[in-house]
C-alpha cells in the first residue's frame, strides 16, 4: 500500500466513525421510546457482540489471540468505562436536559482526554497549538447547537447535566486506559472482549426492567442497528484510530459527531442547513485540524548522536 494512502486511512476511519456515531443519537431516541436505558445497554452490547463475532469469523480470524485470559480484568474495566457508565448516564441525562446541552457536554470528552493525558501518557502530551484546537473545537460545538439552545433553552437540572459530564469523563478514562494498558492488543480483541464483558454486566442491571420492554419493530430495529454498526463496527474503527493517531486525536471525534448528526438530519429528515450551522461546522473543522497537528521531531544534538553511536 502506498505510504500516502496508508497515512490517510486513519482519517478516513475517523470520518466513518463520526458518521456512524452521528446517526446513533437518532437510533437511541427511537430505542428508548420502548425500553429503559438499562435494557438499551443490554440489547446494544449483545447485538454489538454478535455482530463483531460474525465479522471476526467472516475474516477467518481467531475470536481471541493467545493470552486473552490474562486480559479479562482489562476487558472488564474497559466495558465499565466505555459502555456501562457512559451509555446509562447519557440516556438518563438526556431525559432531563436538552439535546443541545447534551451535545456540548458530550464533546468535553476531548477536553478531559487532553487534560488527563498530560500526566497519564506523557509521551503523547499535546502541544500548545493542539490545546488551542481543543478549545476551538469545543467553541464550534457551542455555535453549532446554538439554534437548538435558542429554541429550547439550556433546560434540565443539574444532575442531568452532571450525568453527561460523567459519561464524557468515563470515555476519556477509557481512551487513556487503552493507551496505557492495551495499545499493543489487537483491536478485534479489545472490542470483542469489552463487548462480552459489558453484555454480562448488563444482564443483572437490565433484568428488573425487561418485563416493561415494548417489542415494536421500529425500536428493536433501531437498537439492533445501534449495536451492530454503532457499537460493533464503531469500536473497531475507534480503537484503530486511537492506535494510529493517539488518544486526544481519536477523542476529537466527539467534536465531529454533532456535524455528522446535522448531515444525517439534512439527508434523512430534510432539515434546513443554516448559516449558523455552516459557521459552527467550519469552526469545528478548524479545531480538529489544529488538534491533529503533530509536533515536529526534535533534531538530535551532536552529543546525543555520539551517545547513540557508542
Amino acid at each position: 500500500m502506498p505510504e500516502s494512502r496508508s497515512r490517510l486511512l486513519p482519517y478516513a476511519a475517523f470520518v466513518a466513525l463520526a458518521l456512524i456515531w452521528g446517526v446513533s443519537f437518532l437510533l437511541i431516541k427511537l430505542a428508548v421510546q420502548d425500553m429503559s436505558p438499562q435494557a438499551l445497554l443490554l440489547f446494544r452490547s449483545a447485538s454489538g457482540c454478535v455482530a463483531l463475532a460474525v465479522i471476526v469469523l467472516v475474516l477467518r480470524r481467531r475470536l481471541f489471540s493467545p493470552g486473552w485470559r490474562g486480559r479479562l480484568i482489562s476487558f472488564g474495566i474497559m466495558a465499565v468505562t466505555n459502555a456501562v457508565i457512559p451509555w446509562i448516564s447519557i440516556a438518563w441525562g438526556e431525559e432531563r436536559i436538552s439535546s443541545g446541552l447534551a451535545s456540548i457536554l458530550n464533546s468535553t470528552t476531548t477536553l478531559w482526554t487532553a487534560v488527563l493525558i498530560y500526566w497519564v501518557v506523557p509521551s503523547e502530551r499535546p502541544t500548545a497549538l493542539n490545546y488551542v484546537g481543543v478549545g476551538i473545537g469545543l467553541a464550534g460545538v457551542v455555535v453549532l447547537v446554538s439554534p437548538d439552545i435558542s429554541t429550547h433553552g439550556i433546560t434540565g437540572n443539574f444532575l442531568g447535566a452532571m450525568a453527561v459530564v460523567v459519561a464524557s469523563l468515563s470515555y476519556a478514562v477509557n481512551a487513556l486506559y487503552q493507551r496505557r494498558k492495551m495499545r499493543n492488543v489487537s483491536v478485534f480483541d479489545v472490542s470483542l472482549g469489552q463487548l462480552i464483558a459489558s453484555s454480562l454486566f448488563a444482564i443483572p442491571i437490565a433484568a428488573p426492567t425487561l418485563p416493561y420492554v415494548h417489542v415494536h419493530l421500529l425500536s428493536m430495529a433501531a437498537v439492533l442497528t445501534l449495536g451492530a454498526a454503532g457499537t460493533g463496527v464503531a469500536y473497531l474503527l475507534y480503537y484503530y484510530v486511537m492506535n494510529q493517531l493517539g488518544a486526544v486525536r481519536a477523542a476529537g471525534v466527539t467534536f465531529l459527531v454533532p456535524v455528522t448528526a446535522v448531515f444525517w438530519g439534512v439527508v434523512l429528515l430534510r432539515e434546513v442547513l443554516t448559516v449558523t450551522i455552516v459557521v459552527g461546522m467550519a469552526v469545528i473543522l478548524a479545531g480538529i485540524i489544529l488538534t491533529n497537528l503533530r509536533r515536529a521531531p526534535r533534531a538530535q544534538t551532536a552529543v546525543e548522536r555520539d551517545s547513540a553511536a557508542a
